[in-house]
């Protein structure tokens, strides 16, 4: 199988489309998902990833990591959210976040703790959840690259890094916590990279 996501530099547009809800009616979004689960599994540097950034405009998520601290190479949660929807949003964190559709740009961006999220299983089964700590920010991440948002848009500082400097700089950086609980501050958006934002190392 042979998958090409969408980047900034080939096809921005596309990416700041509103993805379409999944019809459970019509089965071609377990296609969808198997394309999605294939990319994750063949990508090392991958922690989840929206359909639409395989071309594929659907309110679909798979998420691959959310814990740091598990280093082992099968590590896959193959966690499926259909139709995600944050209903509640607390606390404050911030991550050096990067993005396989936003080549080196790498955004210091600040997330909620703690958020809770209505979505459908793979069985069409309705859920509230609540994730914490860089789940919820891995989510949040993901959500927004369904109603077109990239975390270029909302990142407080922009760099320009291969993935070896960016390992480095959240090591140097890491996951922090500002606050678990408490509103969220939602983020301005810009709609565009800023060179006055971007910082070349």
């Amino acid at each position: 199988m042979r998958l090409e996501r969408i980047t900034i530099e080939d096809n921005e547009p596309y990416l700041r489309q509103i993805s379409k809800p999944v019809d459970f009616k019509n089965n071609d979004w377990k296609k969808t998902l198997e394309k999605l689960a294939y990319f994750c599994e063949n990508d090392d540097n991958i922690m989840a990833i929206a359909s639409v950034q395989l071309g594929i405009p659907l309110r679909l998520v798979y998420v691959k990591k959310t814990d740091l601290n598990r280093l082992e190479e099968d590590y896959n949660e193959k966690r499926v959210f259909i139709n995600p929807k944050i209903i509640k949003k607390e606390g404050l964190t911030t991550y050096w976040e990067a993005c396989a559709s936003c080549l080196d740009y790498t955004g210091l961006v600040e997330r909620p703790y703690k958020i809770e999220i209505e979505y459908y299983d793979i069985n069409q089964q309705k859920h509230i959840e609540k994730l914490e700590g860089l789940a919820a920010t891995v989510l949040s991440h993901e959500i927004d690259h369904l109603d077109g948002i990239l975390h270029i848009d909302i990142a407080k500082q922009i760099k320009v890094l291969p993935r070896e400097e960016r390992v480095e700089l959240r090591k140097k950086e890491p996951y922090t916590i500002l606050r678990k609980t408490g509103p969220y501050p939602e983020p301005r958006q810009e709609r565009k990279i800023l060179q006055k934002k971007i910082q070349q190392n």
